[in-house]
């Protein structure tokens, strides 16, 4: 194999197996080791691979310019699933046929699509993914507003005061946050907290979703103060001491039982 293709193929296998050993890539590139260790020196002399201790690692990905701070979406999606499958489902089906809501961006808030399917809503949501969702399995009117979509999150932000967000109102907002603490919900970019800011003034009722490892995450940015929270939905593993804090502040608080591994087998599928 000559140079270039074997360059190549080397960094689809690292690409694959995230890292590899000098042994491993011989066998895997029927080349000899010091031909593999030549590789692994002229790759990492162009910063195309980091050189380890007897082999080579994938250069973590660069984080593209325009995406937000904090998780991604798919990240999130991987953690807590039963958590936030139940939360959806409660938060579901606080919602009357005929009403208008807003949904904000996020991974327990996208799951509510799921158990909207067959209700009559109108629903303005800045998540991209709910509204293709939404569009393709209900008949639910739906309302994007206009700005920049976010790949990493599956949002729809836009930085211009005047979107279409100020000519709708909603009953209800349903709102999942990167964090909650006794100063309010927490978010951890400042363009995701000027959107949000603006959906927020267009309904009445705020209803955050959260599973209840959110009451243990800090950030620096915040959204509103508790006073702003209508109702809070988390999971049964929440502490009373974060219970009582919300309580404390008038909020009502759902915690839901998780979804079984037979319930939530249809989501992990799709």
């Amino acid at each position: 194999m000559i140079n270039h293709k074997r360059r190549k193929r080397m960094l689809g296998l690292l690409t694959e197996h995230s890292n590899a050993s000098v042994e491993q890539l011989c066998q895997w590139l029927n080349a000899s080791a010091a031909t593999v260790r030549r590789d692994i020196s002229w790759l990492a002399e162009r910063n195309m691979l980091n050189r380890i201790r007897g082999g080579a690692e994938r250069l973590a990905p660069k984080r593209n310019a325009f995406a937000l701070s904090g998780e991604t979406f798919q990240n999130s999606l991987d953690r807590f699933p039963a958590e936030k499958r139940a939360i959806a489902r409660h938060a579901a089906s606080m919602c009357e046929d005929g009403e208008t809501i807003i949904i904000n961006g996020g991974t327990t808030t996208f799951m509510m699509a799921e158990f909207l399917a067959h209700k009559q809503l109108k629903i303005l949501t800045n998540s991209f993914l709910m509204a293709e969702r939404l569009l393709t399995t209900s008949e639910n009117q739906i309302i994007v507003p206009g700005g920049q979509v976010y790949r990493e999150q599956n949002v729809i932000l836009s930085p211009f005061d005047n979107d279409i967000t100020q000519h709708h109102y909603a009953g209800k907002m349903f709102m999942g946050v990167y964090g909650l603490s006794m100063l309010g919900l927490m978010e951890v970019d400042p363009l995701l907290i000027q959107a949000e800011k603006r959906l927020l003034s267009q309904a009445e009722q705020l209803i955050v979703m959260v599973d209840s490892s959110k009451f243990s995450r800090k950030a620096g940015l915040i959204l509103c103060g508790l006073n702003r929270v209508s109702c809070l939905i988390t999971d049964t593993g929440v502490s009373d001491a974060a219970v009582q804090m919300m309580e404390q502040a008038g909020v009502k608080v759902a915690a839901v039982e998780p979804e079984s591994e037979s319930e939530l087998e249809p989501v992990l599928e799709d």
